[in-house]
């Protein structure tokens, strides 16, 4: 589908990135030229999906730093997703650690102003690590607006706010996607615009 807006959809290595594939039909389907980032982690998970992830796409699914020279091969970004986020990506993300593309690419666009939204994927004994929910603050502070947990949370559907996904155990089909794009489609401009599209950096 045409179109002139793009999302960078970044995942990391949680469940749900199994499902990413779905995401990216979901999202084309609301009309956005969709970029697909991986960690590590998550790239090696999905190793025999990657070079469909990239024709359904249209772009290469990025999961490293580019070498110095590299051509950019992606668009620059009008809003970046980070669904599934895990613990080690939300930590290293709010205290600035870019050990690997993903968190520099997503650290890079607080900087940037790209409107940012993320989905936490995190189970309940981390959550109770204090890292956690001061990187989540900084993360809030930042301008990021961070999506209700989608892990551990009650079997009885969502809440009030429409964002809530069903409960743990749900697997890949039940991260909230659709809900994730829709607080995409909401968030508004942070900061600074280059030309007709916001810069997205390396």
């Amino acid at each position: 589908m045409p179109t002139d807006r793009v999302l960078h959809l970044l995942g990391s290595a949680a469940e749900p990135v199994l499902g990413v594939r779905a995401a990216v039909g979901l999202a084309r389907a609301r009309g956005w030229d969709v970029c697909l980032g991986l960690t590590p982690t998550a790239a090696d998970w999905l190793r025999d999906d990657l070079d469909a992830l990239a024709e359904a796409t249209g772009h290469p699914v990025k999961s490293r730093f580019r070498r110095p020279g590299d051509r950019e091969p992606w668009p620059a970004a009008d809003a970046v997703l980070v669904a599934p986020a895990t613990f080690n990506t939300l930590n290293c993300w709010a205290l600035g650690i870019t050990g690997n593309w993903v968190v520099g690419h997503a650290a890079e666009a607080i900087g940037k102003g790209v409107p940012l939204v993320a989905v936490p994927r995190v189970n309940g004994a981390l959550t109770a690590h204090p890292q956690y929910g001061r990187s989540l603050a900084t993360l809030r502070e930042a301008g990021v607006e961070l999506l209700p947990n989608a892990d551990g949370l009650p079997a009885d559907g969502p809440g009030a706010d429409g964002l809530a996904p069903p409960p743990s155990g749900a697997g890949a089909a039940g991260f909230p996607w659709a809900a994730a794009l829709a607080a995409v489609e909401r968030a508004g401009p942070r900061g600074r615009r280059e030309g007709n599209r916001w810069d997205s950096g390396r």
